[in-house]
């Protein structure tokens, strides 16, 4: 067998994906909390400011000069 087949021992395991199961009252709660903070705010203007980025803006015509 090569070395390049050989594992690393220094190497991290590989990540496994386990299920995970939360209380729905609990995460309404959490969500009702966020939802009340002024930081929520902050990110509902940001993402309206950032949507005024992205609309298109209006053609401009101008006058030609003599």
């Amino acid at each position: 067998m090569s070395q390049a087949d050989q594992p690393d021992p220094a190497a991290p395991p590989a990540a496994v994906a386990a299920e995970v199961k939360y209380s729905l009252p609990q995460l309404l709660h959490e969500l009702k909390a966020e939802r009340a903070a002024s930081t929520f705010a902050m990110e509902k203007l940001d993402q309206h400011e950032i949507g005024k980025l992205f609309k298109p803006k209006p053609t401009r015509r101008v006058k030609p000069k003599k």
